[in-house]
């Protein structure tokens, strides 16, 4: 069944794209505001900082210690460490979240609501379980990559005002980036659309051997992201709608088989169906 999508206005348009990115904007002061109010608690973040360190070493995992001596082989490479871990984080969620809510509005809203519940579950375990990052573990031979080589993310933990560096556990660089693989694999159709999980993977590596994160602020993160992603499940985008194309000449986004029966020699047709899916109702 196909159906005619009347174009929205201009004005309307803006005034949704304003009105989310005012909701993504509260969420964010929300959650800097919280993580603020969950410092205080140095002394109980260095003790669970032993103890993460020391389960670690039970559990056989690989050193953070030995992954960051080998990053310092090449100076030049803790450099694009530290940029990395600066620089990629944040802007790529955002680009990310713009670009679904242009070309793809139901996995907008539900990658959306999944980070939500994400970052809320994560605040509150930076409440309950204070956890200073490996960096802080002078006794242990780690050193903080930022402070020495730049570029550096946080000033002094006990001058800074704008994070809570005592809140290592769980790893929203990992949890974000996976998001970000996940729905760019899941909300197009390129062949190379796998490679995404690279930035998961680097974000990983690079959290670890800059001394930010703990192999298990990193699982954590990947627990607390499969909940929220069980949870929004009877939400996830699902079915087609069909928009007429202009002129009946196929768009980039159309469907391989629309695309192969147009190949194929089949009759122009003014309602062709895209990829974008609807939310259950």
């Amino acid at each position: 069944m196909s159906v005619d999508v009347p174009p929205a206005s201009t004005r309307s348009r803006w005034l949704s794209a304003l009105r989310e990115l005012g909701l993504v904007a509260i969420m964010f002061l929300v959650y800097k505001i919280g993580r603020i109010a969950a410092t205080g608690h140095v002394n109980e973040a260095f003790d669970n900082a032993h103890k993460v360190w020391d389960f670690e070493r039970w559990l056989h995992l690989p050193g953070e210690l030995s992954v960051q001596h080998r990053l310092m082989s090449w100076h030049w490479l803790v450099e694009v460490a530290n940029s990395y871990y600066a620089y990629v984080h944040f802007p790529a969620t955002v680009i990310c979240l713009i670009w679904l809510y242009l070309r793809r509005p139901a996995h907008y809203r539900w990658t959306r609501n999944v980070l939500a519940l994400l970052t809320g579950a994560a605040l509150l375990v930076h409440f309950a379980y204070p956890l200073a990052p490996p960096r802080m573990l002078g006794d242990t031979g780690m050193l903080d990559l930022g402070r020495l080589y730049g570029p550096a993310v946080y000033g002094a933990p006990e001058t800074d005002q704008l994070s809570n560096q005592y809140a290592a556990m769980p790893s929203l660089h990992v949890a974000w980036a996976v998001v970000v693989a996940v729905v760019l694999i899941t909300a197009t159709s390129a062949r190379w659309r796998g490679l995404w999980l690279l930035h998961p993977v680097i974000t990983l590596m690079v959290v670890v051997a800059t001394g930010n994160h703990y192999w298990l602020d990193a699982i954590a993160a990947v627990a607390l992201l499969a909940i929220a992603y069980v949870l929004m499940r009877p939400y996830y985008p699902s079915g087609r709608v069909e928009v007429v194309v202009a002129g009946g000449v196929p768009s980039a986004e159309l469907l391989p088989a629309v695309q192969a029966s147009s190949e194929a020699g089949a009759a122009p047709h003014q309602r062709l169906p895209i990829e974008e899916p609807v939310l259950r109702r």
